[in-house]
């Protein structure tokens, strides 16, 4: 179970949990979002799903899951410039 770092075991500022396979702490932040008065929880939910969208959380768990060799790294970024390149060079006319 994580555990707070923050002043309040509810504040869910910080949280540090030890990896079961390597053995390491892990370190991450937890997005929250407060009910506001009256509001819905379909609502509330619908905000903490953009609010996670824009710090790109999933992202950075999906890509943290395995292990990247500097060289898919580079290879991946390179394929993701070709692309942006090849779509600017198409719509450059337009």
């Amino acid at each position: 179970m994580p555990r707070c770092l923050g002043c309040e075991p509810e504040c869910g500022a910080l949280l540090k949990r030890v990896s079961a396979r390597s053995g390491k702490e892990l370190n991450f932040e937890v997005s929250e979002v407060k009910l506001k008065k009256g509001e819905p929880v379909d609502r509330a939910l619908r905000r903490l799903k953009k609010k996670v969208d824009r710090e790109n959380t999933l992202r950075d768990v999906r890509m943290k899951r395995h292990y990247e060799k500097p060289s898919e790294t580079k290879r991946r970024k390179m394929k993701v410039s070709k692309f942006s390149a090849m779509l600017s060079a198409r719509y450059a006319d337009q």
